[in-house]
């Protein structure tokens, strides 16, 4: 369904919570988020489980989208005004580019991200959107998907939409700080968007702008550990991943399982990136999944016949979640078996359901990766610096280290 591309005041101007009023500069963008593929974006909660253990986490990548065009406008902006050659043409494309960078996320973000479909990350499926959306509009996407893609030759557009100081990322530290409480997470964002330029087609930040730069790492590197990887949240995104592969195996062995439609799809099916080529149909199928599909599976589960399912599902809807340990060594085969015989016992399970419930893995938190693409200063001698060589204040290069810690998740015996 095409949206309505006949309303004559497109200008319009929204009032964001983090930056107050914003507007719309481009009617194209005004249609765009009147699709239902963007509309879409609504019902998907940008960090997935986190209201768990933050209660004011429940914004979502509609609100996240926004606010990341919002800063592409004044990105692009700063850099005309330094007289960076930006048309009117590329100004539209890449702010089309940063408005669907996530349109192509499933319910609950980042959470099942490769259990809903399998193995295909949310960019793939975006430019899958995009693609499709481009037909729809005649054509009027593709200067935005050769930068989403990096196939423009002005670099810097796509590095606005994506590299280690883009939109996105100054978008969402700033938001989910906002809507968590947690305020390690605030960046100066306005400050280091005056302070960009461009060298040689790519983004730089002058000189003076390497303390906002330094305090957006650290910034960057607190706010996993806080929220994005905080054990609570690793926990329930454990639960409901586990809880999805125990719907999938059911459904796939021929068992009944309440679902609407298109959540039904993906659970018969493993679904690859070649079946999107193949089958036009499947993205439209995807377009209808959020987070509610998923959720009102989940309270009707906790009354299924499968002891699995019904336990997963009635622990994760009254908030009964694993315990979890963190760990700088790995857990033994000795410790992993003795939570699993206490499941066993417990629950009355076979030795392999007991996988649903025991699980380990590495937390892995890198906020600046020096080997990837790097974050450039314009030293004022003319000169271009990696932000680590020029930085004097903290030491990047250990912001660069990635900071590795093990944990394991198992039902508390207190609850089970």
């Amino acid at each position: 369904m095409r949206p309505n591309l006949n309303i004559n005041n497109k200008k319009k101007i929204i009032n964001d919570p983090v930056y107050g009023f914003i507007s719309l500069p481009k009617d194209i963008i005004f249609d765009l988020i009147e699709h239902p593929f963007y509309q879409r974006l609504r019902r998907i909660k940008q960090l997935g489980m986190s209201h768990l253990v933050y209660p004011g986490a429940l914004h979502t990548r509609f609100h996240h989208a926004l606010g990341a065009t919002h800063l592409m406008t004044k990105a692009i902006h700063a850099l005309r005004y330094k007289g960076v050659d930006v048309s009117e043409e590329e100004e539209t494309a890449v702010l089309i580019a940063i408005l669907l960078h996530d349109i192509g996320h499933g319910p609950f973000s980042h959470t099942l991200e490769r259990d809903i479909v399998k193995s295909v990350s949310h960019e793939e499926i975006s430019l899958l959107f995009m693609q499709r959306l481009t037909k729809e509009f005649d054509g009027k996407l593709d200067l935005a998907i050769e930068i989403f893609e990096d196939k423009y030759h002005k670099s810097f557009l796509h590095q606005l939409v994506s590299s280690q100081l883009d939109m996105d990322r100054m978008d969402y530290l700033n938001r989910d700080s906002f809507y968590t409480g947690v305020s390690e997470g605030v960046i100066g964002s306005d400050r280091i968007i005056a302070m960009l330029d461009v060298v040689n087609n790519q983004l730089v930040v002058e000189q003076k702008g390497v303390y906002s730069i330094e305090k957006f790492l650290v910034a960057r590197r607190l706010m996993y550990w806080q929220v994005y990887m905080h054990k609570t949240v690793v926990s329930s995104e454990v639960m409901l991943t586990h809880l999805l592969r125990r719907a999938k195996q059911l459904v796939q062995f021929g068992k009944e399982l309440f679902a609407s439609p298109a959540f039904k799809l993906f659970l018969e099916r493993d679904i690859e990136l070649s079946d999107f080529h193949s089958d036009k149909n499947l993205l439209n199928q995807f377009a209808l999944l959020d987070d509610f599909d998923i959720m009102g599976a989940v309270k009707v589960w906790q009354l299924n016949e499968d002891r699995v399912i019904a336990l997963l599902a009635k622990q994760l809807i009254n908030r009964k979640l694993f315990k979890i340990e963190i760990s700088t060594t790995p857990f033994t085969e000795d410790r992993i078996q003795y939570e699993k015989e206490q499941v066993k016992n417990t629950f009355g399970l076979d030795q392999e359901d007991t996988n649903y419930f025991i699980h380990t893995d590495i937390l892995r938190n890198n906020a600046y990766n020096e080997q990837k693409e790097n974050i450039n200063l314009l030293m004022k001698d003319g000169s271009v610096k990696d932000v680590s060589q020029a930085a004097d204040n903290l030491n990047i290069h250990a912001l660069s280290e990635p900071v590795e810690k093990y944990f394991l998740c198992y039902p508390s015996h207190k609850t089970i």
